[in-house]
């Protein structure tokens, strides 16, 4: 690791003195530096900068992410398809992407520096369909959500899963996770917390009308097929809580595991389950 580059959430306030710092530690531990043009305007710093995410990963050893874990979503997102690590700095709220808080960035570059990281790799969903005549294809680290708009109205879609019908839903939304996502909205629509090693995918309505409809998971290649039935209200597909595109009745989508992945670089002394109990406040047994 010896060539950094570094992408912030631009719009979280106070950040230019975390960043001032943050950059003098990198410079310090003996590290070269690339940005991204927001953040070197940010900073005011006129060269050694990229425009592209994509460029930019291509560029560099790792990414350093300052922001929160809609920040890196953007960021893996930006550069799918690409296996340069990514390294969140948090700097929102839970963080469960992030692998330091700021005031932890000397210590972190230092493992980093003697190899003390791990890297997960975090596989993506991909979907498929055609909105106002036109094919399109989206991708995703934590989910695809079908939801609808403002009008408080019930959606209707059918589901098959592998060419088979699963059910028709009544609900306010369908939520298509990843185990990286099963933490985000899927958790606080119901659904079970799910490893990173774990090589499924999840299907959780939000708020269902029938009520014994209840969060499923699914195998990793599943073909999961929705179809819009009726349109009461506006419905939406959003990857990674993004809107993409507004489906009409009789819209197709496939969704299922993409071929691109994520590697998400992690110091050598955190895991997932520790990362649970502080970020969740989860208490238990000391035994």
């Amino acid at each position: 690791m010896r060539h950094l580059a570094l992408i912030a959430n631009v719009e979280r306030p106070n950040l230019r003195p975390i960043l001032r710092k943050a950059i003098r530690e990198i410079h310090a531990a003996g590290f070269q530096l690339t940005l991204d043009e927001p953040t070197a305007h940010l900073l005011d710093i006129h060269s050694g900068t990229i425009a592209s995410t994509h460029l930019l990963a291509k560029s560099a050893d790792l990414m350093l992410v300052f922001g929160g874990d809609g920040t890196i979503l953007r960021v893996a997102r930006e550069m799918a398809g690409l296996s340069t690590p990514i390294f969140g700095i948090n700097t929102g709220g839970l963080g469960f992407l992030t692998g330091s808080a700021t005031g932890q960035l000397k210590d972190s570059l230092k493992k980093i520096k003697a190899g003390k990281f791990q890297l997960e790799r975090l596989s993506m969903l991909e979907a498929f369909g055609e909105h106002q005549g036109e094919p399109f294809r989206r991708v995703a680290l934590n989910d695809m959500v079908i939801s609808r708009g403002t009008i408080p109205r019930l959606i209707d879609v059918e589901v098959k899963i592998n060419g088979e019908s699963l059910t028709h839903y009544r609900c306010d939304g369908l939520i298509i996770g990843t185990p990286t996502g099963s933490t985000a909205y899927s958790l606080a629509a119901g659904g079970a917390v799910v490893t990173p090693d774990a090589e499924v995918l999840t299907l959780t309505p939000i708020c269902p009308h029938t009520l014994s409809n209840r969060s499923v998971i699914l195998g990793w290649d599943s073909q999961i097929e929705l179809r819009i039935l009726k349109h009461r209200a506006e419905t939406f597909l959003s990857a990674d809580g993004h809107v993409q595109a507004e489906l009409r009745i009789g819209d197709r989508l496939l969704i299922r595991r993409s071929r691109h992945f994520v590697n998400l670089a992690r110091l050598a002394s955190a895991s997932f389950f520790s990362t649970l109990r502080h970020k969740l406040q989860w208490r238990g047994s000391n035994l």
